[in-house]
């Protein structure tokens, strides 16, 4: 079989030599086409759903939100294992699937069944699925540079401008703010007070919750005109809250400052960023959507911040706390250096041991084919060139060099063997002939 693929090819050069020509025109098209990581995505393939219930206990969250959760999400198909994990005010549950299921497949089914799971949850949780990223999908990480406001600012300047601008460049699956605190009204009770108007803490709750609503409105006719009525009844400012009525109290309403204060405040903290034991700082985590090729998302998400700082108020700018783009630049560049210079180091020690040029070019040309061809095969499989992966095919120019020289040498020996005989032969018939 071997001998006639051999004979099939020496009889047909051209269309091999066009054979090669095409497997190393798409190895550089797949070259140019393949994602480029620094470090392969190695991370399971899951889907995590997040389950927030702010106050609550580890065992409570445990008991109504992680357990029936799991229970139910244990019936989808191509499912490897299901982990759940509860902490204080948080749920989440990591739905681990198969290695060749869609991502996204995986994400409709999840959905799916948390539409059904929600009716065994306490009212007001709603669980969300977690972005469609990878273990690895940190690829950029910036903080802001205000001296001049404060970390309440900075973080509302983050969740509310630069987070909402920098989710809308391809590749972005999620933008994560950190640091600083999420403005929020506090309401400071003082229950001697709540005893006195005979009001409770749930009727303060309910009260302050209703009258933070739009409650909607109609048209109304007078005249031959036409009036659109509306209840805005959104806070604005602290006085809104302090102004709610709870109850009366003979005949004199009660309201939320005759039983405590309000005060702006920032939101419960788990922990917070420092920048070099320079104090805290406030910034966001640009998670990288599955798939997607990071350096170019990286390079994306840059030209982004720049369009985004210039809306950015005086005196505040971006600064880069974490940028994989430069290990992917280095790991790039330093396996490429290694591929370049072991095919130069291969050529030299070819010529000089051949010495035959012609030779020395059937052992070449297979690194650039061979190097083109791995390429393809990275490609069809979904691997990103990593250092991982390149390092891979520059192990295997060793390899391919010894199989050029063995089938070079080869050659060489039948052609040798041949000419022998021939050889022989002549000699035989000359010597036939003088006698």
């Amino acid at each position: 079989m071997v001998q006639k693929l051999i004979e099939l090819a020496l009889r047909n050069r051209l269309i091999v030599l066009l054979i090669a020509g095409g497997l190393f025109a798409y190895g550089i098209y797949s070259i140019q086409k393949n994602p480029i990581d620094a470090i392969p995505d190695l991370s399971e393939n899951q889907v995590i759903v997040f389950t927030e219930w702010m106050g609550r206990s580890p065992q409570v969250i445990e008991d109504q939100v992680t357990y029936p959760l799991v229970s139910n999400l244990q019936g989808i198909p191509k499912i490897k294992n299901i982990r759940g994990s509860s902490m204080f005010g948080m749920s989440f549950v990591y739905v681990i699937f198969e290695d060749n299921v869609d991502i996204y497949w995986a994400r409709t089914r999840v959905l799916e069944r948390l539409n059904f799971a929600q009716r065994l949850l306490p009212q007001g949780v709603t669980p969300s699925l977690g972005p469609d990223g990878t273990g690895v999908g940190h690829i950029y990480w910036y903080h802001l540079d205000a001296p001049k406001m404060d970390l309440g600012e900075q973080r509302a300047l983050q969740d509310w401008y630069i987070k909402f601008a920098l989710q809308t460049v391809p590749g972005v699956a999620e933008v994560a703010s950190f640091g600083g605190f999420e403005k929020q009204y506090q309401l400071i009770v003082d229950p001697v007070k709540l005893q006195y108007y005979n009001i409770s803490l749930m009727d303060v709750m309910n009260k302050v919750k209703a009258n933070n609503n739009d409650v909607g409105g109609r048209k109304f006719e007078m005249a031959d005109m036409a009036y659109i009525i509306r209840g805005l009844g959104y806070i604005k400012n602290k006085e809104d809250v302090e102004n709610i009525a709870l109850s009366n109290y003979n005949g004199i309403p009660v309201r939320v400052k005759d039983i405590g204060s309000v005060q702006m405040g920032g939101d419960l903290r788990l922990g917070i960023f420092d920048m070099d034991g320079k104090g805290e700082v406030v910034g966001g985590i640009v998670v990288m959507r599955y798939g997607e090729n990071a350096n170019k998302v990286i390079e994306a998400v840059k030209e982004k911040m720049k369009e985004v700082e210039k809306g950015l108020p005086e005196g505040v700018a971006f600064k880069t706390s974490y940028d994989r783009s430069t290990l992917i630049q280095e790991a790039i560049q330093s396996v490429k250096g290694t591929l370049i210079e072991e095919m130069i180091a291969v050529s030299i020690v070819v010529l000089i041991f051949l010495f035959h040029w012609r030779s020395a070019l059937i052992i070449l040309i297979q690194l650039p084919i061979s190097v083109a061809a791995g390429f393809i095969f990275l490609q069809m499989f979904g691997i990103s060139s990593n250092i991982m992966s390149l390092t891979g095919i520059a192990l295997a120019i060793g390899v391919v060099v010894d199989d050029g020289i063995v089938m070079v040498e080869n050659a060489y020996r039948h052609i040798s063997e041949a000419q022998t005989k021939k050889l022989d032969s002549s000699i035989n018939s000359d010597h036939g002939k003088v006698v």
